[in-house]
């Protein structure tokens, strides 16, 4: 019998929709930043979600798609509404389900982290701190996001992507709401825990009755922020518990936020996975198949994880980055530790360009790049988002 046919990532799972994913390991949402600036799919990203279902994985995750142009979180995210073009879309979800893979769209709202070069920010409050300044939202505007998340999963799934997952994690605006540090509301929607998740609940009311009940849905939950006096893990805890009987079919855990000057999960050093313990008690809470997403930095990490029945599905970002076709040969145990790059002193962000650009080299084909390309990576990166601003002011200003 052969390595893949034994090993427990190869296990299908069969998710409370009964959507089937073919095995246990997927590709988290990242932001790939490959949209075109006018909130349209490329060539490239095209291509790239072929190579990563190729790659023998059962799930990708695009990052943060948003339903309108007013609160991206970067100019070279996606946008899905009526201005969309649905022909590079309906290619993006065939490509992405090649070899059965499931292409799934994070539903993101970036909130207070909005890209102020394109956008006017606005989260639960208005903050004015060093490095991030927004103001708040509206009751209309915080009622009118339900329908807002609803009607993009609608056309999500017109458009042949296999579901979506909506993003409550590293800082965006549905955590911006979980979150005691952003959300300073004395309305229905702010102070006990009950009302800071409020918005999270009708939202995914909203987006399940969108899509009915045979289609995946699919949440990112931060188990903490990792900010004092932010969103903690008690209190996901009782997020979780709440979701139990909402409709959802994945919580992908993860953590951390990108407030400015806090370091992202993804820049942590450690030896494994981020936050097993913290799904080992979730996994009390909730019935719903569990993802973990972070850390995971070998194929031992990664069957433990689903052999003691801590993770239902394993969560890759930077792994897959670095090695597109990983899940294939961990399926058949081989490439058992993944080899990382090491940067030296790097400024914040520079990591997350570094990578960012790699992901363009994955999707053009072309060659790897190198802990000393460092500098030129953070340089192109800059380069490329603002020259995507200038589209997106140019297309979307007023759209």
């Amino acid at each position: 019998m052969s390595e893949t046919s034994n090993s427990p990532l190869a296990k299908p799972l069969t998710l409370p929709c009964g959507v089937i994913l073919k095995n246990r390991i997927a590709k988290a949402a990242m932001s790939d930043s490959l949209g075109d600036g006018a909130g349209n799919p490329t060539r490239d990203q095209i291509s790239l979600y072929e190579r990563w279902a190729r790659g023998g994985l059962a799930l990708s995750i695009i990052g943060e798609v948003q339903g309108t142009p007013h609160f991206a979180e970067k100019p070279g995210n996606l946008i899905l509404n009526g201005h969309s073009d649905r022909e590079l879309l309906e290619r993006l979800a065939t490509a992405g389900a090649t070899d059965n893979a499931q292409l799934w769209l994070q539903l993101g709202h970036a909130g207070a982290m909005a890209d102020a070069g394109i956008s006017t920010p606005k989260g639960p409050s208005a903050l004015n701190l060093p490095g991030l300044t927004c103001g708040a939202l509206s009751l209309d505007e915080i009622h009118a996001l339900p329908a807002e998340f609803a009607h993009t999963a609608r056309l999500t799934k017109q458009l042949g992507f296999g579901g979506v997952e909506l993003h409550a994690a590293h800082g965006f605006l549905l955590n911006q709401f979980l979150s005691p540090l952003f959300n300073k509301r004395t309305d229905a929607y702010g102070g006990s825990l009950q009302n800071r998740m409020r918005l999270l609940q009708e939202v995914t009311d909203a987006v399940r009755s969108a899509v009915g009940p045979t289609y995946p849905v699919g949440i990112k939950l931060n188990a903490t922020d990792q900010l004092e006096g932010g969103f903690a893990e008690d209190e996901s805890l009782e997020v979780v518990a709440a979701l139990d009987n909402a409709g959802i079919d994945l919580i992908d855990i993860s953590g951390g936020t990108y407030f400015p000057g806090a370091a992202s999960s993804s820049d942590r050093s450690g030896s494994g996975p981020y936050f097993l313990d913290f799904a080992k008690r979730a996994r009390a809470k909730t019935g719903v198949p569990l993802m973990v997403t972070g850390g995971f930095k070998t194929l031992a990490q990664a069957k433990s994880a689903i052999t003691d029945g801590t993770a239902d599905i394993v969560g890759l970002a930077r792994a897959l980055v670095v090695d597109p076709e990983l899940p294939s040969f961990w399926l058949a145990g081989q490439r058992g530790e993944i080899q990382f790059p090491r940067f030296k002193n790097p400024p914040e962000g520079g990591v997350t360009a570094w990578y960012t650009m790699q992901i363009t080299q994955n999707a053009k084909g072309e060659a790897t790049l190198v802990s000393d390309d460092l500098e030129d990576a953070i340089a192109e990166y800059e380069n490329r988002d603002d020259a995507r601003r200038l589209i997106w002011n140019a297309h979307l200003s007023r759209a």
